[in-house]
């Protein structure tokens, strides 16, 4: 068993509506990482699906419902077990939840998530939200 595969696995919620995605800003940086999408551990006995409602709801008071896993990797800049679950929300507007870890909650537009993710994003939440953002636009 590797280092890795004894990390607890994360699993980060795509939460797209119209035009823009939800992002996070974390107090602390993760690696490289300062903004990201809201997420967390996933617990004994839950799915990544269930985590990353979850998680939505404790870090951004946001309502959503899991649609589907968009995959699952290890991320190249903090070594962690990642799985990435598209949602869409369904009730509250995203604020702050839990201040200890969040700093700032923005909705990003498509065009504008390079600035926000410069290394970019992992393929298939890049390719989702290629789809996603566009379609409405």
């Amino acid at each position: 068993m590797t280092e890795t595969d004894e990390q607890q696995r994360i699993s980060t919620a795509i939460i797209a509506d119209g035009e823009r995605v939800l992002m996070i800003r974390r107090r602390v940086k993760e690696g490289k990482l300062s903004w990201a999408f809201p997420g967390g551990g996933i617990e004994a006995g839950e799915t990544p699906e269930q985590a990353a409602v979850r998680e939505t709801a404790e870090e951004v008071e946001l309502e959503v419902k899991a649609v589907k896993v968009l995959g699952e990797r290890v991320h190249p800049n903090t070594g962690r077990h990642m799985t990435y679950v598209a949602c869409e929300p369904i009730a509250g507007e995203p604020a702050v939840g839990d201040e200890e870890e969040i700093a700032e909650v923005a909705w990003v537009a498509h065009a504008d998530i390079p600035t926000y993710v410069p290394y970019g994003l992992f393929g298939p939440v890049q390719d989702y939200l290629d789809e996603a953002l566009t379609r409405s636009a």
